[in-house]
């Protein structure tokens, strides 16, 4: 039933936000050089490692670690960078990921490859069994700003408390959190 709602809605949401994501993409290509998508490898259902793709943010010349890792993000950023990661439109070609079936409309964030300790820790939790989501409660309780230990412990509540109601519950408080652009750090 999740993977048939996960098909409905992010159809739904890419006839929804088409023009919107295209727009952003010609925003990206016109302020910046490089390719318009970002393509991170990412953790998967099961620890397997698939392609997720954004809408670039940085230059082109950014290492490839967890945007808190870096020394001074702000300086990687592309013109409309910061915009679009405030307003959340970064993910949006993140759809074609609940399509594929890659990820779901709501569970944990995918991890970077590298991100090792986060991996570990959601496979002695079990959380490693679902596929990762667009959004998560780890998400709405903090986002960038969670430490990994709270961030796992959120997304091991999800594992546990998983339903549609609480899907619901998830995708009504993102909406509140992204419009008011709550937990955001860079």
């Amino acid at each position: 039933m999740k993977r048939f709602l996960d098909i409905i809605l992010g159809g739904a949401a890419a006839i929804v936000f088409a023009v919107p994501l295209l727009i952003c993409a010609l925003l990206v290509k016109l302020t910046s050089k490089g390719p318009v998508l970002y393509w991170s490898d990412r953790v998967g259902r099961d620890n397997r490692i698939f392609r997720m793709p954004k809408l670039r943010t940085m230059r082109v010349d950014t290492p490839v670690v967890a945007t808190h890792l870096l020394n001074d993000p702000k300086q990687f950023l592309t013109p409309v960078g910061g915009f679009l990661r405030k307003s959340s439109l970064d993910e949006l070609p993140q759809l074609w990921c609940i399509l594929n079936g890659d990820m779901s409309v709501v569970g944990p964030r995918p991890a970077l490859f590298n991100q090792h300790n986060l991996i570990e820790m959601r496979t002695e939790s079990g959380i490693h069994l679902i596929r990762p989501g667009l959004t998560g409660w780890a998400q709405i309780n903090g986002r960038d700003e969670l430490p990994l230990r709270e961030k796992v412990k959120l997304d091991f509540e999800y594992l546990r408390r998983q339903s549609l109601y609480f899907d619901a519950k998830v995708i009504l408080l993102t909406v509140v959190k992204v419009t008011r652009r709550e937990g955001v750090t860079h």
